[in-house]
């Protein structure tokens, strides 16, 4: 495969491992947390010095659009990391190489493709979340949310932010989720709402409980991870679960079709679900792909796995598209700036 100039500036995130004798390069798109991202590096070439990787990094939409405008000429070898959601829209795109890693019947069932042999395997779950900065919201008055409905109450008007779907694999996962829970109708009246008392939309999922964190907001509509994370940094947050229950994605890992390195692209695959991949998944992570092995995370809150909803993937896939383009006619006027 062609590796352009683009692909170059993996090297921006500072994450690419360094093998002393590297056989074979992988170029590997994902949309892993940053902080997460040397971590994973690391750990691979503990047990695959002879591959090295270099990563190309984004929020899940950018990763997604720029897999989606390479299709005809595919820069990346293996995806590590990227919404369930949007590998099944390529998978529907015909993108993905069919293979089963070796290990897979210890995976979950919720935690890979259905077909056979299947396109795409899971690594972990992230969930939504509220976080609330609990001394903007004294300083504020504001009452404590315990749902996705007490968020429209006028009284949270410009204290919220959540990220835009159309950059933040979070963002479509409260979408499609919201639109699942509620109904279309319902979902799109509750959401016309949310707007009302929504600050911003960021182009990151994390970012929102990030700003809560820090106090630039009271509120962030973001994703349980980053709020444990913060909370153990000592961020004065509350993790919120909503009582009509939490939409859920999982990040995920394929091949592409194509690609000139199917040997290393199976191994780095194959490593994607060993029980030291998932051991490592949950050190930030309540819910992995073999959750037989997960202990509990910090500041998780615990009724995350009971909330989680029976996500249709495959429905958020098929109907992506129109959801986006709908909620960029409707809301996109509040998003910040790309930068």
């Amino acid at each position: 495969m062609k590796f352009t100039k683009f692909l170059a500036a993996a090297v921006m995130t500072g994450v690419m491992a360094s093998p002393v004798f590297a056989a074979t390069e992988l170029t590997v798109y994902t949309a892993v947390e940053a902080e997460d991202l040397k971590k994973y590096a690391e750990r691979f070439n503990e047990d695959h010095p002879d591959i090295n990787i270099n990563w190309v990094r984004d929020s899940t939409g950018i990763v997604t659009a720029k897999l989606l405008a390479e299709k005809e000429n595919p820069q990346a070898d293996v995806i590590w990391g990227l919404a369930a959601t949007s590998l099944l829209l390529m998978k529907s795109e015909d993108m993905l190489e069919p293979y089963a890693p070796a290990g897979l019947d210890g995976l979950d069932s919720k935690f890979r493709d259905k077909s056979e042999p299947p396109t795409w395997t899971g690594m972990d779950a992230w969930v939504a979340a509220i976080c609330v900065n609990t001394v903007e919201a004294e300083a504020n008055n504001l009452p404590m949310p315990a749902s996705w409905q007490d968020l429209t109450n006028p009284v949270y008007k410009g204290h919220i932010a959540m990220p835009n779907p159309n950059s933040s694999g979070t963002g479509f996962l409260d979408v499609s989720s919201w639109l699942q829970i509620f109904g279309e109708d319902d979902g799109w009246a509750f959401m016309d709402g949310l707007h009302q008392n929504i600050h911003h939309y960021t182009h990151s999922g994390s970012k929102p409980c990030k700003q809560a964190a820090s106090g630039e907001v009271a509120i962030g509509v973001s994703f349980a991870f980053r709020g444990a994370k913060s909370k153990a940094d000592g961020a004065p947050l509350e993790i919120i679960i909503p009582s009509e229950g939490i939409g859920w994605d999982m990040e995920a890992t394929a091949i592409v079709k194509g690609t000139d390195n199917m040997e290393a692209a199976k191994t780095l695959v194959d490593w994607s679900i060993t029980d030291k991949a998932n051991m490592m998944y949950n050190e930030g992570y309540a819910v992995i792909g073999k959750q037989a092995l997960a202990k509990p995370v910090e500041h998780f809150p615990s009724n995350i796995p009971e909330s989680m909803i029976d996500n249709d993937f495959e429905w958020a896939a098929n109907n992506r598209k129109r959801i986006l383009a709908e909620w960029q006619k409707r809301y996109d006027s509040k998003s910040e700036p790309k930068s």
